[in-house]
């Protein structure tokens, strides 16, 4: 690759060729940390569930407490397992989270409200995990060979309430969220959704800006919790029409149904997950028999390291789901606004707060983004003014 051709690249971007070159930087050190990431967790959860599960359990039913109570022990186990891989895998995360972040100009967080947020996001995910796994032993102990459809249903249950309650408890938790006091922006957001069939219970300001100097912004919410979100990141460096355009894309998501077809999609990933977890657990233990009843405790990490192989083997798929819907909302923006300058300016300027690489590696692109190349979505504004024309 040629400087000429990386100088033309970000030209087209909106950056200068010391920015695009940072911004690359950025991509292959958050690549790499993607990559050991998924390495560390898959790595350690199969030495969990093939080494030490067994005689860990064993361990646990030596404890008068525990021996009787399989609720309390399946408990126990997973506290341990939970607890000691948040313990191999911190190092990776603050390097990323907080030291790469640092290191390119994008985090305003210090190291302690870092902590703090990270162990909010650590104890949720615990809880949510506890009540999951608890559920899915359960199911298996009382539905037998059909727990992985029973399994399924819950998944789809659990998604839909946690849509709806997502905006209204779970985001307040990490960040201050208040209805946003911009009359016009309002109206602006009001017309938007105008003969859409959608209610949106209000404009709100995320402040987003005490972590990190990114912009974003999102309708959330499902009914009667639907609501768009602005990063105040967002509100205090974009002019009113790059607000409006980024957020009819945002309701163009809720307009196509998006976040329901990504719903049902994960009803039909989950039922194939649940499925193989169920014939992997049997292949794992040759006196299995169909008896579901007395499936064992110690099965926990394998039924873990399932689920995490198979999200990081779908999660190239997910995102290819996830970057053709962005492509429909770009042009649901442009065709519902007709602002292409505003839509390319907006991209432009997210690209340069994000240090998104508007020429991603194809791995990158292909394992983790949600989203098109910054390039692809200023293309899609060129081609709709000529096609104007």
């Amino acid at each position: 690759m040629s400087s000429s051709h990386e100088n033309t690249d970000g030209k087209t971007a909106g950056m200068t060729g010391e920015e695009l070159a940072e911004v690359k930087r950025y991509a292959r050190w958050n690549l790499g940390c993607a990559l050991a990431d998924k390495a560390v967790d898959v790595a350690y959860l199969a030495l969990m569930a093939f080494l030490l599960a067994r005689p860990l359990d064993g361990w646990l039913m030596t404890c008068p407490v525990l021996e009787g109570c399989w609720s309390l022990r399946l408990a126990v186990l997973f506290t341990i397992v939970t607890v000691i891989h948040v313990c191999v895998s911190f190092p990776l995360v603050f390097y990323s989270e907080f030291v790469l972040e640092h290191r390119f100009g994008l985090s305003t967080l210090t190291f302690l409200r870092w902590l703090w947020r990270y162990t909010k996001r650590v104890l949720l995910a615990f809880v949510f995990g506890q009540a999951m796994f608890l559920g899915l032993y359960w199911l298996m102990w009382t539905t037998g060979p059909y727990w992985w459809l029973a399994a399924a249903a819950a998944f789809f249950g659990v998604s839909v309430l946690l849509g709806q309650l997502a905006p209204v408890l779970i985001m307040p938790l990490f960040y201050k969220i208040e209805e946003l006091d911009n009359p016009e922006l309002a109206d602006r957001i009001a017309r938007l959704v105008e003969g859409t069939g959608l209610s949106v219970r209000g404009v709100y300001r995320l402040d987003i800006s005490s972590e990190t100097v990114k912009g974003n912004a999102m309708l959330a919410g499902l009914g009667r919790t639907r609501r768009m979100l602005l990063g105040d990141t967002l509100l205090n460096g974009f002019t009113s029409d790059e607000i409006e355009v980024i957020c009819a894309h945002e309701v163009g998501h809720h307009v196509f149904g998006h976040l329901r077809k990504l719903i049902l999609i994960g009803v039909v990933y989950s039922t194939l997950g649940f499925w193989i977890c169920d014939r992997l657990l049997a292949a794992s233990m040759p006196s299995f028999d169909g008896d579901y009843a007395n499936v064992p405790i110690y099965t926990l990490p394998l039924v873990m390291l399932v689920f995490a192989v198979f999200a990081i083997l779908l999660e190239p798929l997910q995102n290819f789901v996830s970057r053709r819907y962005e492509r429909q909302c770009d042009r649901y923006a442009l065709q519902r606004t007709g602002l292409n300058g505003a839509y390319s300016s907006a991209f432009r300027k997210l690209a340069r707060l994000n240090k998104d690489d508007p020429f991603p590696h194809w791995l990158d692109a292909f394992l983790f983004h949600s989203h098109p190349p910054i390039s692809e979505r200023l293309a899609v504004a060129e081609e709709s003014v000529h096609g104007g024309q």
